[in-house]
């Protein structure tokens, strides 16, 4: 009779963390089950600095890693197997011993608006404030629609939703996965076209973090493993690492793959705070990692390396 194995789970503990880890868990369950490798999973609730600290934008907190730092250390300090993370949360460099052993399929990577009176972005009045906390967002809405006031919102999907219905907002940009996974699609007014506003680097994908050497559980978390959002969240987390980018720079990619998934296509942009430079770069190639860094120095070279050295001195 064939053992099961319990692993421990690592998640932060917010609605929208335990729901993805769960659907994730249970279809590690289904596969190992399937495949001879049956298992079950303990999770456990870790608070982050970044879901400490509420109160100010994440791009005045500062540092890399703000979502997963203390996740990570429960890794290296085995107090869990593994864990499931937002790829958008992912520095682009990990810690030494820890590896990204599984890449599930990408969800809706584009972002989502949200609006009362079921206002589109084009619809949305003259001077109508839109809510969001991301530098990434707010910078290219700046650039689309200078006439919008863009104010900061912090806290979880459903809180925000609550802000918004509440009228603290006329409407809010939140990650249109998040509320897919939550149930909860109907909420969104439109999604927002990728080449409008171009996503978080992994937008919409998950990473699923676990020690290097652990073959028992990298077997298993292998057959859940999604090769061409893999390939894609590569080119752009390559295209981050070039421009070693943080929360303080307004920075997005998007790749994606053609029917063969042999030939990549990655637009990058970064842009000032206040959306009055945003510089874009879209290019294809067979090797996502040199795709993603090509297109990371092409675009320091048009300027974003002075975007990037002045928002540093701030």
């Amino acid at each position: 009779m064939t053992s099961i194995r319990k692993w421990v789970v690592g998640s932060r503990q917010s609605a929208l963390a335990l729901t993805q880890t769960n659907q994730v868990l249970d279809a590690l369950r289904e596969l190992g089950a399937k495949h001879g490798m049956p298992c079950e999973f303990e999770v456990r609730k870790i608070v982050t600095k970044g879901d400490r600290i509420l109160d100010v934008t994440l791009s005045k907190v500062g540092g890399k890693g703000l979502f997963v730092k203390e996740i990570e250390q429960a890794l290296l300090d085995r107090e869990i197997d593994f864990a499931v993370h937002s790829m958008k949360d992912m520095p682009s460099a990990l810690p030494d011993g820890l590896i990204i052993g599984c890449v599930p399929e990408r969800e809706d990577p584009r972002d989502a608006f949200i609006a009362k009176g079921g206002r589109t972005l084009e619809t949305l009045p003259h001077g109508a404030r839109l809510g969001t906390s991301s530098l990434r967002r707010s910078s290219q809405m700046k650039f689309l629609r200078p006439d919008l006031v863009v104010e900061p919102l912090r806290g979880n999907i459903d809180s925000r939703l609550k802000r918004l219905e509440e009228g603290e907002f006329d409407a809010i940009l939140l990650a249109s996965a998040g509320l897919r996974r939550m149930g909860w699609e109907h909420r969104i007014t439109e999604p927002v076209p990728a080449d409008t506003c171009i996503p978080a680097v992994g937008q919409g994908a998950l990473a699923l973090e676990c020690r290097a050497g652990d073959e028992e559980l990298l077997a298993l978390l292998k057959l859940f493993h999604h090769e061409r959002t893999a390939a894609a969240v590569t080119a752009e987390r390559a295209f981050l690492a070039k421009l070693n980018g943080g929360c303080q720079v307004p920075i997005g990619a998007y790749a994606t793959l053609d029917a063969s998934g042999k030939e990549v296509t990655l637009t990058g942009f970064v842009g000032t705070p206040d959306g009055s430079t945003l510089l874009r770069e879209t290019a294809v190639g067979g090797d996502p990692a040199k795709l993603g860094a090509s297109v990371g120095e092409t675009l320091m070279a048009r300027g974003a390396a002075r975007i990037l050295e002045e928002a540093r001195e701030e």
